[in-house]
């Protein structure tokens, strides 16, 4: 059951945060409902809603919890009242539908609805506004701003939405490809006129024929970046160039070669790379009309294929028809309007004047029909950014904002792996977050500093890892990892090397090591040392439990596996961490799972060694049982490293305690001495053995100061150790085994 906490609700007189859909705490109650700042969390007063949190100022009371008016609308209440907080689980939203004024709903085109509402956490019932969540120096909300006072008019941020449904049902929050509707546009019948998702952009110059298309309300103009400015595209930039210039502008020398000038591109890569802001920019001068995926495929069949054929009757003239995520318009399982959008398409680019580029995110949720050679005959990959693109991204980003001293942009370019410009923008966001409370509360001049960006950094999370449980990596780092010297050592020499002196390895003429198996009884710190590792090495973690990849249906297990390795390969430099590494990759031929397991492991060896190789991607398993595991997988070039990890003895539990002490206030306790007695404690064990003493001390008086010596022997009553003796003898073997073999 997830931990509550009651608190007592007042205003929040900040106006960054003003109906922006954040709410703030004391970083004690954070920590108290293990929530890191920005997660989603369930308020409760009269009725239940939903929000984001962040952390109050430090000069906040404990037990308040700061709302503004429309949080407290939302809730029923009135301030002081009590507001009961607790963790929730919210999806990302496929579809939401909002109520809004008529001159909203006919005034805002959805595209630019959904990025006012970006990131915001949504339930049914809620009232929202239009102000976007985040401030700083990020694109898509200046341009949202931009078109909504355009649109509006000044009384724009006084408007306010109602959340009507969602799809899933619960609280969800809104993501670049939520399609994000007025309510009775999903509706529309091919009769209607076309609603503003259907166009989705106006074209950058005007058609001839616009006017015979079926009227829709105008849409606000993409904005176009100059071609100079886009960072680490230049092949895919001029690729594009050339294809469009030979098919549109010179299509006799194609039909004198005998060629039809045809041309479909599929452009693919991770979502936020930039993939319709690269199309606009090289199309800047060529008529161009985009249709929104998400929003047009969340329409009725004959409003979505009413607004394909809109958008290509708007270019009967000649030019380039985007459509952006295109897998949510023409899905794998699509149905027979699937079919009819298809044949318009073909017919549309079959006489050469137009040429169709499709973006997608997710290829393998496409419709195979648009690859065809008919269609989309070409493809070209916007991949992730490196170090020193990611540095020129945030610097392009940054460039116009007023900084504090120099911005240190390499170190956070190098901490930041798997980031695409969107998670480079959002991190840049929650700075400017941060910036904007330290200048309100100080009364200073708002000025961005690199202790910003490095805050950012423990809350934003790539969007190559949103698929993978989060490691916290916090600030912890090998050099921490006191009591566990041999591990340390192996580690580095095994993961750290590696990626730190590639030259070495060459000059030497010998392969990094492929992969390391940490074994040990549970709780002692196997998971610690990955995070540790990870933080040391700047490294995205991706991390798999168990047998989270096991799947009944053919075929889905070792979808889950490539698609794993290929998160890793995408944002490299990484570690693939695989947890009860047993339960995964058992001994093949045993199991009675219909050959799931075998199969798993059979993908599993495929990615260790097979033809694509694993660059700058290192895996780490971790397991209490090593005898269970495939021995095919502990061979040299899988994990070859085998590292046993042992229960702490004496020294090492009193290292654990002292830093698990750290932040207690004891009295009379020697932790030297405790450690001492504490035989068959792991460091799990070490560690819960202080909170329930500090627990006790709460019940021996609640308003207690310190944690004494009686309140560790109440403690020990209740926290007994976890080792089997049986089990740790029987590692210990099988370690020594492997050492003389």
């Amino acid at each position: 059951m997830s931990p509550t906490l009651t608190l007592t609700g007042r205003l929040n007189t900040s106006a960054a945060d003003s109906r922006r859909g954040i709410v703030r705490v004391h970083r004690e109650v954070l920590a108290a409902l293990s929530l890191r700042e920005w997660d989603a969390v369930s308020l409760t007063g009269a009725r239940v809603s939903s929000a984001v949190v962040a952390a109050a100022p430090a000069d906040s009371p404990t037990g308040l919890i700061l709302l503004d008016d429309l949080t407290f609308s939302n809730l029923g209440i009135r301030e002081d009242s009590a507001v009961v907080v607790a963790p929730v689980v919210v999806h990302g939203a496929t579809r939401v539908t909002v109520r809004g004024s008529r001159l909203a709903s006919v005034s805002v085109a959805e595209p630019t609805l959904r990025r006012a509402l970006l990131g915001k956490v949504l339930s049914v019932g809620d009232s929202v506004s239009l102000l976007p969540r985040e401030l700083g120096p990020e694109f898509a909300s200046t341009k949202a701003t931009a078109s909504l006072a355009r649109s509006v008019g000044i009384t724009w941020t006084n408007e306010l939405l109602t959340v009507v449904a969602t799809v899933p049902e619960g609280p969800v929050s809104v993501q670049t490809n939520t399609a994000v509707l007025w309510e009775g546009s999903a509706t529309t019948s091919a009769s209607a006129p076309i609603p503003e998702a259907a166009e989705s952009a106006a074209p950058n110059t005007a058609t001839p024929n616009a006017s015979a298309a079926t009227p829709v309300p105008a849409a606000e103009p993409a904005h176009v970046r100059p071609v100079s400015e886009l960072v680490g595209v230049d092949a895919q930039v001029a690729r594009l160039t050339e294809w469009l210039g030979v098919t549109l502008d010179n299509p006799d020398v194609l039909r004198a070669l005998g060629a039809q000038p045809r041309l479909g591109v599929l452009l693919s890569g991770p979502s936020g790379s930039g993939k319709a802001t690269l199309v606009r920019s090289v199309c800047e001068r060529r008529p161009l009309v985009e249709v929104d995926g998400p929003s047009v495929g969340a329409l009725a069949a004959e409003g979505r294929r009413s607004a394909v054929k809109d958008a290509i009757a708007r270019l009967s003239g000649g030019g380039v028809l985007l459509v952006t995520d295109v897998d949510k318009l023409l899905p794998v399982d699509g149905d027979p309007v699937s079919t009819l959008i298809l044949d318009d398409l073909r017919a549309a680019i079959g006489n050469g004047s137009l040429a169709l580029i499709a973006t997608t995110s997710d290829a393998g949720q496409l419709d195979p029909r648009v690859r065809e050679p008919d269609l989309c005959d070409r493809e070209l990959t916007v991949g992730l950014p490196d170090a020193p693109q990611r540095a020129k991204l945030l610097g392009a980003i940054l460039s116009e904002v007023p900084t504090q001293g120099r911005l240190d942009l390499d170190e956070i370019a190098s901490r930041t792996p798997g980031f695409v410009a969107a998670d480079l923008a959002a991190l840049t966001r929650d700075a400017a977050l941060r910036a904007a409370s330290r200048a309100t509360r100080d009364d200073t001049d708002a000025a961005l500093r690199t202790e910003d960006l490095v805050e950012a950094l423990t809350v934003i999370r790539p969007a190559s890892r949103l698929e993978s449980p989060d490691v916290a990596l916090g600030s912890i780092t090998l050099d921490d990892v006191g009591d566990m010297v041999e591990t340390r050592q192996a580690l580095t020499e095994t993961v750290l090397w590696p990626l730190q002196h590639p030259d070495t390895f060459t000059r030497l003429g010998v392969e990094p090591p492929r992969g390391v198996l940490l074994y040990g009884p549970p709780g002692c710190g196997k998971t610690f040392v990955v995070r540790a590792l990870a933080a040391s090495g700047k490294l995205s973690v991706h991390s798999v439990k168990g047998a989270e990849l096991l799947d009944k249906w053919v075929g889905s297990s070792e979808r889950a596996v490539r698609d794993l390795f290929a998160r890793a390969r995408a944002s490299a430099p990484s570690l693939v961490f695989l947890d009860e590494v047993d339960a995964l990759a058992p001994r093949r031929g045993g199991s009675t799972d219909s050959g799931v397991a075998d199969r798993v492991v059979a993908a599993l060896l495929t990615e260790l060694d097979g033809a694509e190789p694993l660059n700058d991607v290192v895996v780490l398993g971790a397991t209490n049982r090593p005898d269970l595991i495939d021995p095919a997988l502990l061979r040299p070039g899988r994990l070859e490293r085998l590292v046993f990890v042992p229960p702490p003895d004496a020294d090492a539990r009193a290292e654990i305690l002292k830093a698990a002490a750290r932040n207690v206030p004891l009295s009379g306790v020697d932790l030297v001495d405790l450690a001492a007695d504490l035989d068959g404690y792991s460091a799990a064990d070490c560690s819960a053995l202080l909170r329930e003493a500090a627990l006790a001390a709460m019940r021996r008086d609640i308003d207690a100061a310190t944690v004494t010596a009686d309140d560790v022997e109440t403690a020990r009553a209740t926290v007994r150790p976890s080792l089997d003796p049986v089990q740790v003898a029987e590692l210990a073997a099988y370690a020594e085994r492997r050492a003389e073999s």
